[in-house]
Formats: C-alpha cells, sequence, structure tokens
C-alpha cells in the first residue's frame, strides 16, 4: 500500500507517521539514498499503523518490533515463506509487491515522475523501467480514434438500392422467396 522497501518497513517507528495528515516521513537512516523521504499514505495504511500500535507491546517505538527488546524486526524471510504458501504465491517475491505498486500506479495514469517520487528513486533512470507499461493506455486511446473514423458496416435492403447496383438473387433464392440483402462499407 506503500511501495516502500522492507528495510524502511522493517525499521519504522510509529513516531515517523503523521496518521492526521496522512503521510510518513521515513529518517534519512533508513531510506537507501540516506535522505529523509515524505510520502503520503492511504487511509487503508494509516488504519494498519493504528492496528498495529493496539498489537504492539506497550512502549516499542517499532511498527514492527523485533524478539530482541528495543530492536526492530531483524528479517521477514519466514513469515513471507508462510504468506506465500497459505496464500499459493510462492514464486513471487516480497519486493515484487514494490513494482506491483508501480505497475498499478502506472495504469492508473500516474505520471513516472510521481512514481518516481513516491518509491524514493533519486535518479530517473530507475523509474524508466515502469515506462512501457504507459504504452498500453495510450495504444487504447489512439485506437478509440482511429475506430471513430471506420467506415460502419450497414445492411442495406435490395429494395432500398439503385436497380443497377442490386444483384438479383439466386435461383434456389428466388424459389425459397428469399430476399436479398447486401452489406455496404459505408
Amino acid at each position: 500500500m506503500a511501495g516502500a522497501r522492507v528495510g524502511e518497513v522493517r525499521q519504522a517507528r510509529f513516531e515517523d507517521f503523521n496518521l492526521e495528515h496522512l503521510s510518513w516521513t521515513k529518517p534519512a537512516t533508513t531510506t537507501k539514498q540516506r535522505r529523509v523521504h515524505r510520502v503520503p499514505i492511504s487511509d487503508e495504511a494509516a488504519a494498519i499503523v493504528r492496528q498495529r500500535r493496539l498489537a504492539v507491546i506497550k512502549g516499542s517505538p517499532w511498527l514492527f518490533p523485533g524478539d530482541v527488546p528495543s530492536q526492530p524486526l531483524l528479517e521477514v524471510r519466514r513469515f513471507w515463506m508462510r504468506i506465500q504458501k497459505e496464500v499459493g504465491i510462492e514464486d513471487v517475491r516480497i519486493h515484487d509487491l514494490r513494482h506491483t505498486f508501480a505497475s498499478l500506479l502506472v495504469s492508473g495514469g500516474a505520471s513516472l515522475e510521481m512514481i518516481g517520487k513516491l518509491l524514493g528513486h533519486s535518479q530517473m533512470q530507475t523509474t524508466q523501467r515502469y515506462a512501457h507499461l504507459m504504452d498500453s493506455p495510450l495504444r487504447a486511446g489512439v485506437d478509440a480514434v482511429a475506430n471513430a473514423f471506420k467506415p460502419k458496416p450497414r445492411l442495406v435492403h435490395v429494395a432500398d438500392r439503385p436497380a443497377a447496383a442490386a444483384s438479383p438473387p439466386s435461383r434456389a433464392g428466388q424459389r425459397a422467396g428469399a430476399k436479398h440483402l447486401t452489406v455496404s462499407g459505408s
């Protein structure tokens, strides 16, 4: 729901979240770029933070506390393997969720610049890996315009056409009393 890196989530503290303004300020010590990274969060993500606050041992600053007191969760591998089995997604890596976040943003019409900012990319070329996903909605748009200019086939009854253009029904069709219909391109 936030497109964050595993390490950023593992080291998240309750104090990093402003639930009133729906934002998460990741300290420089937890980000790959070693810069403070502030991102908006959804109402759903804020609800998860509130639920975690109720579930976590009182006084712990960590969203996901570890087994060692005063330390965050150290690894998520066993937890992720259990989730993979339960849901039947053994071939999905936890980092794939970050890529899915970005892909869903692209398909929703977000710009690459916005996606890069949300993911915390310092280089635009890192975000460019998602550029090909923008082609599909663009292609659908140009196809819609092209289809607007295509001639629409219409059914024409022989009696509605000039005598020279109408061809008579076959002898079998005449015996069966069939009416002659043709398809016109415009």
